[in-house]
């Protein structure tokens, strides 16, 4: 008589071998081609209201001309893994992974988180699976009496390029400098941060070798005290690493606030200590086109991955 616990063992071989081919797969590709993540703030790709004038007016999704602006981007850079912000429902993600699969970039798996903003999410599609998922969604904080909910949460997804490869994505979209009456919307911000950088030192306590990204709008300028506590004291385990990125000409601003004519840096790539030796710093970089704002009020940002690190020649210290 065949037991109980051989039968469970029979029926989850198969999938178990298939998956265990598909990271074969794409551990072959991994040892072969570098790996490129891009995070990309899409600008109301969502539901919503559009019209000052009618304010009756139904919500509606974002323009097309400027959806196919995106996905025009997006083929140029070719990513592996998008990390996007100012997504609305998980429909509305899968309409850019649809839109990039009709370009010829299939990114099967898919993370999509919503925090406290009903409204507007963060997503990350991936060509490599997606393998553990511990995205925060109901996180609070308190600015004297009141509370608040950390309005896009945490996107927290490991993808595993390889058997031997994991790699955690850690994707935020920080409080806006739309300043509201219910609080000081920098020291929300400053809250958000604090509360991004708890759950860094809960991953760093697990495993301080752990290969992070984190990722996003964090609607901050480098100099401001949520990004300092966000990349941590050098001297910690948990200290993330500033990826400097600059665009073809140089420059490093992300967004252009049209109102003021400003233009800043919002967006971010902090990656751990662990992770820094496969950046290829060629590949890594701010995209540039004259027709941004077609698209976005944010330009994307792009890190590229590199199989190994680079191996120091005889006679090199």
């Amino acid at each position: 008589m065949v037991s109980h616990n051989h039968l469970i063992t029979r029926r989850g071989l198969i999938p178990a071998v298939f998956f265990c081919l598909a990271l074969l797969g794409q551990a072959s590709s991994w040892s072969h081609e570098s790996v490129v993540f891009c995070s990309y703030n899409l600008k109301n790709w969502l539901l919503m209201q559009r019209s000052f004038d009618d304010k009756e007016a139904p919500p509606t999704s974002k323009p097309e001309k400027e959806k196919r602006k995106v996905i025009e981007f997006l083929k140029t850079i070719r990513p592996d893994i998008l990390g996007v912000c100012e997504i609305g429902k998980l429909e509305d993600l899968q309409d850019v992974q649809t839109r990039l699969r009709q370009q010829g970039i299939d990114l099967p798996y898919l993370e999509h988180n919503m925090g406290g903003d009903p409204t507007r999410s963060l997503g990350l599609l991936s060509r490599f699976p997606i393998t553990a998922r511990d995205s925060q969604v109901k996180l609070e904080y308190h600015i004297g009496e009141d509370i608040f909910l950390m309005q896009r949460g945490i996107l927290d997804a490991t993808v595993t390029l390889s058997p031997q490869l994991q790699i955690r994505f850690l994707g935020v979209h920080l409080k806006s400098k739309r300043a509201i009456p219910e609080a000081d919307e920098a020291l929300m911000r400053r809250n958000e941060a604090h509360l991004l950088r708890r759950h860094l030192d809960s991953v760093f306590h697990k495993n301080p070798q752990e290969k992070i990204v984190c990722y996003g709008d964090f609607n901050e300028h480098r100099n401001e005290p949520a990004i300092s506590e966000i990349i941590g004291s050098r001297s910690s385990p948990s200290y993330m690493i500033d990826l400097h990125l600059k665009d073809e000409h140089g420059l490093v601003w992300t967004h252009f606030w049209d109102d003021a004519d400003v233009y800043g840096r919002l967006d971010y790539l902090f990656v751990s200590r662990a992770l820094r030796p496969l950046v290829e710093t060629k590949g890594t970089y701010i995209f540039s086109s004259a027709e941004f704002d077609q698209a976005s009020d944010h330009r994307p940002i792009v890190m590229t991955l590199k199989p190994r690190p680079p191996v120091a020649s005889q006679g090199q210290p």
